[in-house]
């Protein structure tokens, strides 16, 4: 997989935590980067966190199933993108701006769920796990510092367009690997 795809499913990824971002930045009353910084750093490290965690269970079971490995990338990412779609059209949360251990720990871990099945998919991909892991890393911090910003600037007109962009690419992304390995 290439450097290129990696950054590709790493935006997508880092949809959940944007939307989220977005709904932190909108319930503060004036932008406090401090707070942007600690939302950017707790999405970063949980979406880094947990492809590897699933690399290392996707290579547990590699051998029982690297002749449907292909299958496998592909149902995980279609199922995660059309989870991702399917919240743009639920009802909305309620936004806070608390970004204590137990408020941050929750929404991270519940923001990179999807990492740790992608994470899965890397492990019969073949994928540097620690490459990949440090751009999703990267890419979901800095996305999610920009999802603040324009969530404390904007409000909430790009919370649902991310989520269903992110969804998007994985969706393709995972019919990208499919027909790589069927063709």
């Amino acid at each position: 997989m290439s450097i290129l795809e990696i950054l590709i499913i790493g935006i997508g990824l880092a949809m959940d935590a944007f939307a989220v971002a977005i709904c932190k930045g909108l319930s503060m009353k004036k932008l406090d980067l401090k707070k942007a910084l600690i939302i950017g750093l707790y999405f970063g490290i949980f979406q880094a966190l947990m492809p590897g965690l699933g690399f290392l269970l996707g290579k547990s079971f590699e051998s029982f199933v690297t002749a449907i490995d292909h299958w496998i990338a592909f149902a995980l990412l279609l199922f995660i993108g059309i989870d991702m779609i399917k919240e743009v059209f639920n009802k909305e949360q309620e936004a806070d701006d608390d970004v204590s251990f137990k408020a941050m720990s929750i929404l991270a871990i519940a923001t990179s769920i999807d990492a740790l099945a992608v994470g899965i998919t890397f492990a019969f991909l073949k994928v540097n796990i620690i490459e990949a892991t440090l751009i999703i890393g990267i890419i979901t911090f800095l996305i999610s510092i920009l999802g603040v910003i324009i969530g404390n600037k904007f409000g909430s007109k790009y919370e649902k367009k991310a989520k269903f962009l992110g969804g998007a690419i994985l969706i393709i992304m995972g019919i990208k690997i499919l027909i790589e390995h069927l063709f």
